[in-house]
């Protein structure tokens, strides 16, 4: 009896673990049922002779009209850019690609009424000239966040004709296109490319946003105890000297200065608004805003007489 007792339990745990493990499966597969299939397309041509690829990706949904969110690009099966689909279903971005033959093809990451899709593979021949340059790639080439999230991408940064060259050339990455309470830090932010180097540079790029809120306080009185304990004690002398005044002029004198001396010191440490302000950020910063963003990552190097300039861009998606 209490064999058979045991079985039927495990029989009810096996049940209730298929149960549990099924739900979430029919609840994605309900979530996909209503989103339409999608199809994307990807043309390349070459810009120019220094690796530059224009592609140029449409997404449309089954019913025929344009889909939403972000794209990722990828080269022979890696990513190397990403960017934000217009109202049309369409983004168009220039690639910097190294000298040779390339496999390109889009990836559509879908949205909330969208399914993903891949395009089929467009082959592009990159060239370059004879002067020393470099090509930049973002990997991966799409990132999604919520307010108050890190996310981190890889730029890549791979010499072309440094055997030309007859100095170190030295490359400085920075961002742009961010939304409002984001912001982008490189580790390391200058890079170094040597005489004769082929080998990519891989460079650590990290993306904040802000939640909102933020940890700032509205006052340093009301969080500060230890504001209090210096400031307290000095108002009720600054009271004590101003009744002893009335009775001796020398103390009036005295209680003026102090008076000066203690607004001097809250305009000049964290009492002042400003202070606060310029020091602590808002009392209560906004969230990141949520959308769909290209993100620009541009590497630039110069001789002092020209500027080499590429870039890479990014698909950012805040939630």
């Amino acid at each position: 009896m209490t064999g058979f007792l045991r079985r039927g339990l495990r029989l009810q745990l096996v049940a209730a673990i298929s149960i549990a493990l099924a739900v979430p499966a029919v609840a994605l597969a309900a979530e996909n049922a209503l989103r339409l299939p999608t199809q994307t397309a990807i043309a390349v041509h070459t810009v120019d002779q220094n690796g530059h690829t224009r592609a140029s990706i449409t997404v449309t949904g089954e019913d025929g009209r344009p889909a939403t969110g972000v794209v990722a690009i990828s080269d022979n099966g890696t990513q190397v850019a990403g960017a934000v689909l217009d109202a049309t279903g369409k983004a168009t971005l220039v690639l910097s690609l190294p000298e040779g033959d390339h496999s390109l093809t889009a990836a559509y990451k879908g949205d909330g009424t969208h399914l993903e899709s891949t395009s089929e593979a467009a082959g592009a021949e990159a060239s370059s000239g004879t002067t020393p340059n470099f090509t930049i790639a973002v990997s991966p080439a799409t990132l999604s966040l919520t307010p108050g999230q890190t996310g981190t991408v890889t730029a890549s940064v791979t010499p072309v004709n440094s055997a030309a060259l007859t100095a170190p050339m030295f490359v400085t990455l920075s961002c742009s296109g961010l939304p409002d309470q984001a912001s982008c830090t490189f580790t390391p932010e200058n890079i170094e490319i040597l005489p004769g180097a082929t080998a990519a540079i891989s460079v650590s790029m990290v993306l904040v946003t802000q939640a909102a809120g933020g940890t700032s306080s509205s006052s340093l009185l009301r969080s500060s105890p230890v504001a209090w304990a210096f400031l307290l004690p000095g108002a009720l002398a600054l009271g004590g000297l101003a009744w002893s005044a009335r009775r001796r002029r020398w103390l009036n004198r005295m209680a003026l200065m102090a008076l000066l001396a203690f607004i001097a010191m809250l305009g000049t440490t964290a009492c002042a608004p400003r202070y606060r302000y310029y020091n602590h950020g808002p009392d209560n910063p906004p969230a990141t805003p949520a959308g769909n963003y290209t993100v620009s990552v541009t590497a630039q190097s110069s001789n002092g007489v020209t500027a080499i300039t590429n870039s890479a861009t990014l698909g950012l998606t805040v939630k």
